[in-house]
């Protein structure tokens, strides 16, 4: 006779033993192989994410940094270069607080970095709306007080005036005054000032009738460099204290490379790119140009080398660029950035840009 009751029993036995061994380490393969899929899958999205992001950091630092060189380097020697005669005198000046200064009265100078480090940009300008220059019409010794001119006009109270002799050289010198007053319409008095509180402002002879007098208002004069903390960095005279002014405008920039553009041979066209600063008025004349590159790096930090060689900058064979060497068809600059800490884990964005110097073109 069939025992019912043990048969129910065996049955639910069966039933309720769960899973094995083998089917427990069969479901934890799977779900490890799920798990690093969808690891895998985030890392590669993040990874994308850091490199489109770093890239859009380093391009928008770059475009903003490259627009402000841009417009302060179209900017230079307005209203300081209405005759190209002026070009690379010696400005002297005498400051009341900040001691003796001494420039070149030209638009823009480049200082090259040693061993390719990043160069420095200084531009000058007027800051006037509009500057004429004025011709002095009676001779002007050392020991004079004021200048008398032919016509005062665009000229103000506090403007500095920058004295340019017929024939300047290395003993006939440019000074800087700043006007104190305007007598009698023509005349623009200078008595001690910020700008000419001292001894050897004015060359010995003075400046003779037929001078020139530019007039240089709240003289502009900034110089743009890459800092010890890699951001561009401004530097602005303040007139009033003879004091240089540090900003850090843009962040991640690390290199900047300028080149003076020349015409060599006076047809009107830029025909060579180099660092070289002129020491003559005719030297100055040729230059025509700047043309300046920026590496902006992005502001996240890889993990794996992205980056393995320094950028480099691509300057075309059409002109004559000093240093280029050969890349494919073309001539390149290396931009060298192998001096910033873990350079090889971030990414550079390149920007250039070619200025003409439309003050120094008028001017001619």
């Amino acid at each position: 006779m069939l025992n019912i009751s043990r048969l129910s029993r065996s049955k639910g036995a069966a039933c309720a033993r769960g899973v094995t061994l083998i089917e427990l380490m069969v479901g934890m393969v799977l779900g490890i192989v799920v798990v690093l899929v969808v690891a895998q899958v985030m890392s590669f999205a993040e990874g994308y994410k850091r490199a489109t992001t770093g890239g859009a950091d380093a391009q928008v630092n770059g475009s903003l940094a490259m627009y402000t060189l841009q417009r302060e380097v179209q900017m230079a020697g307005y209203g300081l270069i209405n005759e190209l005669s002026v070009l690379g005198c010696t400005v002297n000046a005498n400051h009341t607080t900040a001691g003796a200064f001494s420039w070149p009265l030209v638009p823009v100078v480049i200082m090259a970095g040693a061993n390719d480090a990043s160069d420095s940009v200084t531009v000058m300008y007027s800051s006037r709306p509009y500057s004429v220059p004025a011709v002095v019409s009676v001779d002007h010794p050392t020991t004079a007080d004021r200048f008398t001119v032919r016509s005062a006009v665009g000229i103000s109270v506090g403007d500095m005036v920058i004295a340019v002799p017929g024939s300047h050289s290395a003993t006939n010198w440019c000074g800087a005054y700043m006007v104190t007053q305007l007598a009698n319409t023509n005349q623009l008095v200078h008595g001690p000032s910020a700008w000419n509180s001292g001894a050897n402002v004015a060359p010995a002879a003075g400046y003779l009738a037929g001078s020139l007098l530019v007039n240089a208002g709240q003289v502009v004069r900034r110089t743009f460099s890459v800092s010890a903390a890699y951001n561009l960095q401004q530097q602005t005279l303040n007139p009033a204290s003879g004091a240089l002014q540090s900003q850090d405008i843009f962040p991640q920039i690390v290199n900047l490379r300028a080149l003076y553009g020349k015409d060599t041979n006076g047809d009107d066209v830029v025909d060579s790119y180099d660092r070289v600063t002129p020491t003559t008025n005719a030297g100055w004349q040729q230059v025509r140009s700047v043309r300046i590159a920026l590496v902006a790096r992005s502001s996240a930090f890889q993990k794996e080398e992205v980056t393995l060689a320094s950028p480099v900058w691509d300057v075309g064979t059409s002109t004559t660029v000093a240093g280029a060497t050969a890349c494919g068809t073309s001539n390149c600059l290396t931009l060298k950035i192998d001096s910033v800490p873990d350079w090889k884990h971030y990414r550079y964005a390149v920007s250039e840009v070619t200025i003409p110097l439309r003050n120094v073109i008028w001017g001619g």
